[in-house]
């Protein structure tokens, strides 16, 4: 798939369970992430996306946009969290 979004993350993200969820940061330096697809914003400001997908350590985030054109290809679980907006769901 020729995509500008695509960098290699297949080295880090394939067949990861995800979790849908309001941001929260694992580092108390940082009030925000970016996507690692197309580096949008996500942080608790207004003006940022505020929901995203992430690993289950919080450390790699991924919008929304991008889970759902690549949840195919990487073949993602998604898994139920404590303040997810949907249910849990396998995404393969």
């Amino acid at each position: 798939m020729d995509d500008w979004r695509l960098q290699g993350q297949e080295k880090y993200l394939a067949k990861k369970e995800l979790v849908y969820k309001l941001y929260t940061s694992n580092n108390p330096l940082w009030d925000h992430d970016h996507c690692e697809f197309c580096n949008e914003r996500i942080s608790l400001l207004p003006e940022d996306r505020n929901y995203g997908y992430t690993t289950l350590d919080d450390y790699y985030w991924i919008c929304e946009d991008c889970f759902n054109d690549f949840k195919d290809q990487f073949g993602w679980t998604v898994v139920a969290n404590g303040n997810e907006k949907g249910n849990e769901s396998s995404v393969k």
